[in-house]
Formats: C-alpha cells, structure tokens, sequence
C-alpha cells in the first residue's frame, strides 16, 4: 500500500516514516504544499497523510484542489489546531478524517486502517469516478478517446474543453472555484488563469446549449455542471 506523508515537522515526519515502514506500507514524504499537491495529481497512492500547517501552500488548499481530480483518495488531516470549527472546516474541505497533535502512533494506525477499510468497502459505489468514461444526464465523456457526446450528438469540443467537461462531470452538482478548475487545468509548466477558466465556461456553456445540461455560475463560488431543469 503507497501512502503519502505531507509534514514539514521534520522530527515528526521522521518518526512517521519510520513506523509506517515497519508497517509494511511503502511511504512517500514532502514538507511543501505546493510540491505535495503537484506530487498527489501526478501520483497514484492508496492514503494520505496531510498536515494543515505546511509552507508554500496550506493543507486546506491542498485538500480542496486535489478533490477535484480524486474526489475518493483517503486523506487524514493532521493539526494542532483543535477547535470544533477547525474540525469541521478540515471535514468540509474534503477530509474523511481529523487527527489534532499530539496523537499517538496506534491511534494513527488504526484510523489509516479504518480509511483504507472504508475505501474498499465503497469502491464500487465510486467506479463511476475513476473510470475513463462518464455520465450525466443526457451528457457522455469518453477521455480515452477524446470525445463527448450529448444524446446522440457529437459535441464539437477542443482539448481544453473536453477536459474541462471532464473536471466539471466528475463533481457534477457540486460547485467548483474558479481556482480549483485552473488547478486542475493547468498542467506541467503552464498555468491556466482565472480569465482563461471564464473563457474556457463560456465557449463550453455556449457548446451545451440545448443539450439538456448546462453550466451555472453561483456568484462568489464558482461554476456547476446541472440538468437544465434545473434552472
């Protein structure tokens, strides 16, 4: 099982990385958000271990914008902070789990074993987002082949927007930020910027048009994909 270490705590990583390996798990570190969240989109890993406190980026940041793309990877938060709202904003930004420091180790253990249990247990409710090929409502993606269909009909979409349609249906009826679909975006040595997103929504929005589906702009949040009748 590959997990994923970010902590900047070097004295604390250390003693993590040792006692996970003695477990059997094979451990990858960072002490950087930036650096753990390019690592986390462009890595495979069964668990992750993300402290809230890291520089470059914090692990609340991390968090919201590699849910985007792995809206079912397994990620504990670690955190001295341990007010009821510090918990719930954790939980809120996508955390399946909350652990405030100081903790002891088998109390770690056993919530990466309950994560991991809980994983399994609901993978196949979750296929639908890990696969290659999407549904929703009159809408069909299939990234492997670089096309996408409403109904029946091609849709007559660029890369970009193909895989904006993409980012947009696998968290379809929730609401992404303007930074979380330029994260998402953007790829190795380009950036994609929030002008850019409002570019690319607009040529898709327009794309969709009497497709039955649509995107939605909520005014301060972000963008939805949503069935027309929706509204």
């Amino acid at each position: 099982m590959k997990l994923f270490l970010a902590e900047d705590d070097a004295v604390l990583a250390d003693a993590l990385l040792t006692r996970l390996g003695q477990l059997g798990f094979a451990v990858s570190h960072c002490d950087d958000g930036l650096a753990a969240q390019q690592l986390l989109l462009a890595e495979h890993f069964d668990a992750v271990i993300l402290d809230i406190g890291l520089p470059g980026q914090d692990g609340l940041k991390v968090l919201r914008n590699v849910r985007v793309h792995q809206p079912a990877l397994p990620i504990l938060l670690l955190t001295a902070l341990d007010s009821m709202e510090d918990r719930v904003a954790g939980l809120d930004a996508g955390a399946d789990d909350y652990l405030v420091k100081p903790f002891e180790f088998p109390e770690l253990e056993a919530r990466i074993r309950a994560l991991l249990r809980r994983h399994r247990a609901t993978d196949p409710q979750r296929d639908e987002l890990q696969r290659e090929e999407l549904h929703f409502g009159p809408l069909r993606l299939d990234r492997s082949a670089q096309r996408a269909w409403a109904g029946t009909q091609a849709l007559d979409l660029s890369a970009r927007e193909l895989e904006l349609l993409f980012i947009l249906m696998r968290q379809a009826e929730k609401v992404l930020s303007k930074e979380q679909i330029s994260t998402a975006l953007s790829g190795e040595g380009e950036e994609i910027g929030s002008n850019a997103v409002e570019v690319y929504v607009h040529r898709l929005r327009k794309k969709l048009d009497g497709s039955g589906a649509g995107i939605r702009a909520v005014r301060g949040l972000g963008y939805l994909l949503t069935l027309a009748s929706d509204g």
